[in-house]
């Protein structure tokens, strides 16, 4: 009875679910659910049967194996019921196997099958009557009823052929490949539902860690009880203070009382000596009365040499010899006196050149042996000269780029105008200065249009010269028209370097401190707070936010700057904000661009209106050569001296392509004006480039002296981002170094190339922003006008997508190749990228973001460093690894070797390749030994290594991500090999090995690389190592390569490298004579 409760409920069931109902299937599901061991595999087997899968088809399960019975009678009655149970699941695993062995026919096959089948019928029933009439009737009903039985079954069975047609049977072998195929399929879809609901998690976990980590500077309201206990505290505060202060004061006060008390007593001695010899002049003094005299004038003469010398002693500031090395409490400071050097804050501070500390003692020398006669305030009547250098370049003006106001010349009244006008500015406060400032920009008389039209319309595209205000003061115009209250005002920036400086100055010009209403976010550095409303960041950082806040709901304005540059970062967020933009009416969405061709950006952005801003006040005379330089390198600094002894005041702006060239052409500089002296001018040199220190970066702002003339050497981030008063002359080489990528074979080359005419002109807008100026460019005019390309190929299109792709993916934008890209990255590109995250985890078989993959999202670095740093936890070395993350994240600007101490700096830095360790575990010591020292900067001078400032700070930041993605922070520098195994982990698509010609092959994708010369194994050359990355120079050259073991390939990627691959490369034999093997033989 209770079988057939559980068949009908089960029917009922099926019924529900699937829309029909059939007694075999019902005792089929039965028999999997006697056999299942719990209902989740249970509910595996039904949802591959074909039950739709979810919670009802689980709950079926589960309700199913609760009705089935466990255990039962003994008896013949149970052995006969379960021969009738197991016949029942036999014919309903039968009929199954028929359903899906069976298909529709035809609609043409239906006539022929059906008279075939009437045809069988026939025979069969001839065939049954003879066999009756031969048999008998005695006694064999019951064989005929079977037979009528069986009859009537086959009739049905028959009937079936009607509507079905069946298949050839399948072999039992070709079953269970179907059924393994269904259960990996199965496990795979179990897999990716698992992977998807932990990658949920960890992104729900980073919301509330950043929720947490966010400064709070908005005051909180604080309970009644909260406040009274405050009280007492401060009050027993102050009684304690109290106590102590009043001994304070009393020992003040008696020192005080000490020190009149002198001086009164002085006074009166000198009275009393001043009178006894008034009244006793000419008066015969006996011998006790003559002592008593000369003792009190010995006495007074005596106190008044002492209180001279004392006050001496207090103005002095010559050497004096420590009296010890105790402080008050006899603690020994001989240590931190023999360490001092390395603690030195001023030298910190000042930033000094490695150099310095020569050219201060050579200086002191020069002082002490020059000769000085004749009287000190004779002026010099000798008649002044310029001075004329002996290489000279000729220039010709081809070109005038006209000034916005009219040409004219002031009058006397205008000149004692603005003098008077001077005048009262130098009494304003230096807020009230600031304020006026701002109104002489020519953004200011556009204000009330500007934001009317931000008022009118969505997306606005602002076209605006350099230096026209428009970075500094449009976010501030969208804050006091009350935008700030609805949501922050973001402002994306390209570079660092521009986000960070003008931040500053939007603060300054705001009254507030940097950090609250304003701040600014750029990759590894974050400065803002709860209470920030003006935000600037680069644009990666932007894309970045994206990942926690889709839709930008914080933000009631956004505007993307120097859209014109066309960078990688910023060519995403054009396809992002387009569809923030539709998706949300409320935020308004500012482009802006400092070049003519808005027409381009109206367009993408569905033809938003376009707002022109004027922007150059003063003409500019561009001057070509007459021809093509050599060296403009060379050709730059004779430019400059020809500026600096021909042309009137004002301020000098070269660009060059990098670091190097601004160190190099700094170093000339120096040496071709060091023997001058007053023959020219001072001449103030200022660099600018991104890894430069915030603090020597803001000297290029500072007003230059009178008489002198300050130059500013700076990278293209000058073009646009910065704008630099008292420029008058621009000096432009016409180079800019630009990053090419090549997907084929996964190369990068940062090339220095041609810029484009749109460059050019603006380099050449940078001459007249205070006054008239002049831009001197080292090509010919011909060159302008035939070899330059009109505008700049986009980043997007040059580059490797491997981080944007992963930042797409982490969005939820699957459908890459249709993603709305203003200028399309190259297919070929894509799909490099595609595979290499695939291969590195973050994606899996079906192109969707693994957990593994939203945690490389979080780290913003190259994913091949990111996974390296994620898999470090895995080996016991996270601390490590994230020193070694750091010290590669700066580039290559650890190590340098000036040219007059090329030898110590090579042995300096042979020190840190000791062991042949290879480079990655040397930048790991160079880092560790600084840190040793307490970050001295002395340190660094004496090891010829820079930019450490700057890794220390990239390695607090991975430290911080590392926590937030709860990677677990372990230390064991000891363990090379380990650490060695965590950087393949995660660059094992970087790999090469040696080959018998001397010269490595890439495993991968096979190309002929070598070992850059700067790294410690290029006279090592091990059969296998793991490399960061491939530059082109004049060679395809490997950067950071480190040694490592085939094996570990296949240990650690075995979807990527096959075992008999790998191993058939490393049986190879090479010559003795290369490599580890000639140090064997």
């Amino acid at each position: 009875m209770g079988d057939k409760a559980t068949r009908t409920w089960v029917e009922d069931q099926l019924y529900a679910l699937l829309g029909l109902s059939e007694r075999a299937l019902a005792d089929y599901c039965i028999s999997l659910g006697k056999r299942a061991r719990d209902a989740s595999s249970l509910a595996a087997q039904l949802e591959a049967q074909g039950l739709p899968a979810g919670s009802t088809t689980r709950q079926f399960a589960s309700d199913l194996l609760a009705r089935l019975p466990r255990g039962g009678g003994g008896g013949g009655g149970a052995a006969a019921a379960a021969a009738a149970q197991k016949q029942r699941e036999a014919e309903a695993a039968a009929f199954a196997r028929k359903q899906q062995q069976y298909s529709l026919l035809l609609d043409e096959d239906d006539a022929e099958e059906e008279a075939r089948r009437r045809q069988q019928q026939e025979a069969q029933r001839q065939r049954q009557q003879q066999q009756d009439g031969g048999g008998g009737r005695d006694g064999k009903d019951g064989g005929g009823s079977k037979k009528h039985l069986r009859r009537s079954k086959q009739e049905l069975e028959g009937d079936d052929e009607t509507v079905v047609k069946k298949r050839s049977r399948k072999r039992a072998w070709e079953e269970e490949e179907e059924d393994e195929a269904g259960a990996s399929e199965r496990r795979a879809a179990e897999e990716r539902e698992r992977d998807r609901l932990e990658k949920e998690e960890f992104e729900q976990r980073l919301r509330e860690r950043d929720e947490a980590k966010t400064r709070k500077l908005a005051e909180r309201r604080i309970p009644k009880e909260e406040l009274e206990d405050m009280e007492r505290r401060r009050r027993a505060e102050e009684a304690e203070d109290k106590k102590g202060m009043v001994a304070t004061m009393r020992d003040i006060s008696r020192q005080e009382y000490l020190k009149k008390r002198e001086e009164a007593k002085l006074e009166e001695l000198k009275e009393a000596l001043e009178d006894e010899k008034y009244l006793f002049q000419g008066v015969k003094l006996t011998d006790k009365e003559r002592r008593d005299l000369e003792y009190k004038e010995q006495v007074y003469k005596l106190a008044v040499e002492r209180k001279k010398q004392l006050e001496e002693l207090e103005q002095d500031d010559h050497y004096h010899m420590p009296t010890g090395y105790e402080d008050e409490k006899g603690r020994s400071q001989k240590y931190e006196v023999l360490t001092q050097r390395y603690r030195d804050v001023e030298a910190e501070e000042k930033q000094e050149t490695p150099w310095a500390q020569q050219e201060q003692f050579e200086a002191e020398q020069i002082k002490k042996a020059a000769s000085k006669f004749g009287a000190k305030d004779r002026k010099s009547k000798a008649e002044s000269y310029d001075y004329v250098f002996e290489d000279q370049i000729e220039f010709i003006v081809d070109q005038y780029l006209a000034g916005s106001g009219p040409e004219v010349e002031e009058t006397k009244e205008e000149k004692l105008k603005r003098e008077r006008e001077a005048r009262e500015a130098e009494q304003r406060s230096e807020f009230e200065q600031i304020q006026e400032a701002r109104k002489l920009l020519p953004m200011f008389p556009y204000r009330d249009d500007l934001l009317k039209a931000v008022e009118e319309h969505q997306v606005i595209i602002i076209v605006g010269e350099t230096g026209s205000g428009k970075t500094t003061q449009i976010p501030q115009y969208l804050y006091e028209a009350g935008y700030g209250k609805l949501g922050k005002i973001g402002c994306t920036q390209p570079r660092r370097v521009a986000a960070m400086s003008v931040a500053a100055r939007v603060a300054q010009e705001m009254g507030v401190k940097l950090g609250n209403e304003v701040g600014y976010s750029i990759r590894f550095e974050d400065c803002t707070s709860d209470k920030t409303l003006v935000k600037y960041m680069t644009d990666g950082m932007l894309l970045r936010e994206f990942l926690g806040e889709p839709d930008l709901a914080s933000y009631s304005c956004m505007m993307v700057d120097e859209a014109h540059e066309r960078t990688l970062h910023t060519d995403v967020l054009f396809g992002l904000v387009k569809d923030i933009a539709r998706f949300r009416p409320d935020l308004k969405l500012l482009i802006s661009s400092a070049t003519l061709d808005a027409e381009k950006f109206s367009e993408y952005f569905d033809f938003a209106p376009i707002f022109r801003i004027p922007g150059r006040r003063y003409p500019v005379d561009i001057l070509y050569t007459k021809a093509p330089e050599a060296d403009y390198l060379h050709a730059a600094v004779v430019t400059t001296l020809q500026i600096h002894v021909s042309q009137p005041a004002g301020d000098v702006l070269i660009f060059l392509t990098g670091q190097e060239e601004i160190e190099a052409c700094e170093e000339l500089l120096r040496q071709r004006t060091r023997g001058m002296g007053s023959k020219i001018g001072e001449l103030i040199i200022a660099p600018i480039y991104a890894n430069l220190p915030s603090d020597m970066q803001a000297k290029i702002f500072e007003p230059t002296p009178p008489g002198a003339r300050k130059v500013v050497i700076a990278t293209n981030i000058a073009e646009t981002s910065l704008t630099i008063d008292g420029i008058k002359y621009v000096i432009d080489p016409g180079f800019c170094k630009q990053n090419s990528y090549n997907p084929r074979t996964g190369m990068e080359s940062l090339q220095v190339t041609p810029i484009s005419k749109a460059s050019a002109l603006q380099r050449a807008g940078r001459a007249g922003r205070t006054a008239p100026g002049k831009c001197f460019r080292l090509y010919t005019a011909w060159a302008y006008q035939h070899e330059l390309e009109d505008n700049t190929v986009p980043e997007i299109q040059r580059t490797n997508l491997g981080n944007v792709v992963l930042l797409l993916k982490s969005l939820g934008i699957n459908d890459l190749i249709n993603f709305d890209f203003m200028d399309p990255p190259p297919t070929e590109t894509m799909f490099r990228a595609l595979e290499q995250l695939y291969a590195l985890g973050a994606l899996n078989d079906k192109g969707e973001l693994t957990t593994l993959g939203r945690k490389m999202a979080e780290f913003p670095v190259d994913p091949m460093l990111a996974k390296m740093i994620i898999q470090s936890q895995k080996y016991g070395v996270s601390e490590e690894v994230a020193t070694i993350a750091a010290m590669v994240s700066i580039g290559g600007a650890v190590f340098y070797r000036p040219k007059d101490k090329a030898v110590h700096a090579d042995n300096a830095h042979k020190a840190f390749h000791r062991g042949n360790v290879g480079d990655h575990i040397a930048l790991m010591n160079v880092f560790n030994g600084w840190a040793e020292t307490n970050f001295a900067s002395q340190w660094c001078f004496e090891n010829f290594v820079r930019s450490m400032k700057r890794a220390r700070d990239i390695r607090d930041q991975l430290l911080g991500l590392m926590d937030r993605c709860e990677i677990e922070l372990v230390s064991n520098p000891q363990d090379v090999e380990a650490i060695r195994k965590a950087i393949t982990s995660g660059f094992f698509y970087h790999t090469a090995s040696l080959q018998k010609n001397g010269s490595y092959r890439t495993v991968k994708n096979p190309q002929t690389v070598h070992i850059h010369p700067s790294s410690g194994l290029s006279e090592i050359m091990p059969r296998w190592l793991v490399y960061h990355e491939l530059v082109l120079t004049t060679k395809e050259y490997m950067r950071v390569v480190s040694e490592i073991k085939p094996e570990w390939l296949v240990e650690i990627a075995p979807h990527y490298y096959s075992k008999k691959e790998i191993m058939e490369q490393a049986a190879k034999k090479l010559p003795k004579t290369l490599g580890k093997a000639a140090e064997k033989a």
